[in-house]
């Protein structure tokens, strides 16, 4: 592919998630990005990634290949016999180095869009990974003692709260006017601990309540 053409891929794919990030992926329009990357002819985006689809697909890849790399690095160091605690770090740790650099942090606010999806993890598709399906099937098999269809329900709960809270952080760090309450290391560490509480939390059922009569003893 010539260089100019490269350097418009590029442009685009940095523009698009820039203004998906901040203005909302299914508010930003295909001429608000090529616009933002200061291409004349709407049909760039098109030329370069075959629709407004494939240039989500791309940004997903772009990203999401490298921290699926990082999470099976991880993953082969603990073992597939490792506690819950090290399963999920080997999902938040990766995740979190996106928070270092702008365009990775617009990533992380892009996937918190996506939640609609998050219930299909098993299925390949850009930005999911084999190393990420594994822990998930790992964790999902977690505690064996409940039900089949709340251990599923709780991954999918997983992901949600690591995905926002990741997207929030990256807000934050870009906002003028705050800054994040925990350094990053505590960050981690904290929602290590809440995800690995949402997964192992005991199943409380609640005991029947019982209607007294009137006029019988309490």
């Amino acid at each position: 592919m010539p260089r100019d053409s490269t350097a418009t891929k590029e442009r685009l794919l940095r523009e698009a998630e820039r203004l998906f990030a901040r203005h909302g992926l299914y508010q930003v329009t295909v001429r608000e990005i090529t616009e933002a990357a200061e291409q004349r002819n709407v049909s760039a985006l098109n030329y370069h990634f075959g629709s407004r689809e494939g240039l989500l697909d791309a940004i997903l890849s772009r990203h999401g290949d490298p921290i699926d790399v990082a999470r099976g690095a991880m993953l082969d160091h603990v073992g597939r016999d490792a506690t819950t605690r090290e399963l999920v770090e080997a999902l938040v740790v990766p995740y979190a180095a996106n928070l270092a650099r702008p365009d990775d942090r617009d990533y992380l606010r892009i996937v918190a869009q996506l939640s609609a999806q998050f219930s299909t993890w098993r299925e390949p598709a850009p930005g999911t990974g084999p190393y990420l399906r594994e822990i998930l099937a790992l964790l999902e098999a977690r505690p064996a003692e409940l039900p089949e269809a709340v251990r599923r329900e709780r991954v999918v709960e997983m992901i949600m709260l690591m995905t926002v809270a990741m997207a929030e952080r990256a807000r934050v760090i870009e906002s003028p006017s705050r800054q994040p309450e925990l350094d990053e290391p505590t960050f981690v560490e904290n929602l290590t601990d809440v995800l690995v509480g949402v997964l192992e939390a005991p199943s409380r059922r609640s005991a029947p309540v019982t209607i007294p009569v009137v006029g019988s003893a309490p």
